[in-house]
């Protein structure tokens, strides 16, 4: 990818279509930390991740097959393919092993400080420049994340700091994965293809870690279970992935990761509608200024 490939993508405004679908992504993701949470007491979160991986991979060949898409490994994408799909896997590690510990609101929350390491890494390493408002952004949220883990809560004990340390893990290999697709040879791959790199790769890392923790299914799972695996592996992994990853080498990843300030907002209410979760003034004053910091970083 060219330095002038980074500008022009990096100066394009988001258009009306782009918005509309990183909020479809956003409310798609939000509820996904819900979906998982659900399916805990049926299947153990490493199992979750795996079957999500194998479940949605035939989806994206399908997808890239119909768009005539060129699987080939001849293009000079596999190093960087190799190295987003090692990250992708650790990443799912974390994630889903932090939800054993966490909220799915703090989870939520705390995954998508993602933008936060875009944006930076997007300024340091792909020459995108950020105003003074998107500098007071992310200081925004860097202080929510500060103030919901600093700060003592009834509801929250070691545990608990441990899943959302581990979330926010995850949150780190995400931006360096997307800073990953947006400055090496995956830019210039279909999505389909950027994404199968990274569910392929994750399969024998999260079939790994699932063995290493000793995770086992002891009955079938019920249909709701079953109905939930489905929209996390066809929908959400094999199809709103795929339109992440078109995206994101359309248009400026800081810019683009910012606008997700939607999915911890969808998050948060879907964790205390649906499962009940308990929202401290603390957390929501977090919750509240990581929400903040991201508008303010993809502000106009």
């Amino acid at each position: 990818m060219t330095s002038s490939d980074v500008k022009l993508s990096a100066a394009r405004p988001l258009s009306a279509g782009a918005i509309a679908l990183m909020l479809m992504l956003c409310l798609s993701w939000g509820f996904n930390q819900v979906a998982v949470k659900l399916m805990l007491p049926e299947v153990p979160p490493l199992l979750q991740a795996l079957a999500r991986s194998i479940g949605a991979l035939p989806v994206i060949l399908i997808v890239g097959a119909l768009r005539g898409v060129n699987f080939s490994l001849r293009d000079g994408s596999l190093g960087p393919g190799l190295v987003a799909g090692i990250l992708f896997g650790v990443e799912f590690v974390l994630i889903y092993q932090g939800l054993r510990f966490t909220s799915a609101s703090r989870a939520v929350v705390f995954l998508y400080t993602a933008p936060f390491f875009v944006a930076l890494g997007a300024f340091q390493f792909l020459g995108e420049r950020l105003r003074v408002s998107q500098w007071a952004g992310l200081a925004l949220c860097f202080s929510g994340v500060a103030l919901a883990i600093g700060v003592p809560q009834a509801n929250v004990d070691a545990n608990v700091l441990l899943g959302d340390l581990l979330v926010v893990g995850g949150g780190v290999l995400w931006g360096v994965t997307t800073l990953v697709t947006k400055g090496t040879r995956l830019h210039l791959v279909a999505p389909e293809k950027a994404l199968a790199y990274q569910v392929v790769i994750s399969i024998p890392i999260l079939a790994a870690a699932s063995w290493v923790t000793g995770e086992t299914i002891t009955h079938v799972p019920g249909p709701l279970s079953i109905a939930l695996m489905a929209y996390q592996a066809l929908w959400v992994v094999g199809l709103t992935f795929t339109v992440w990853f078109w995206l994101v080498t359309t248009y400026s990843a800081s810019k683009l990761s910012a606008f997700s300030f939607f999915t911890p907002l969808f998050g948060v209410l879907a964790g205390y509608f649906v499962l009940h979760d308990a929202l401290t003034p603390a957390f929501g004053a977090a919750a509240l200024l990581v929400i903040a910091g991201l508008y303010l970083v993809n502000r106009s």
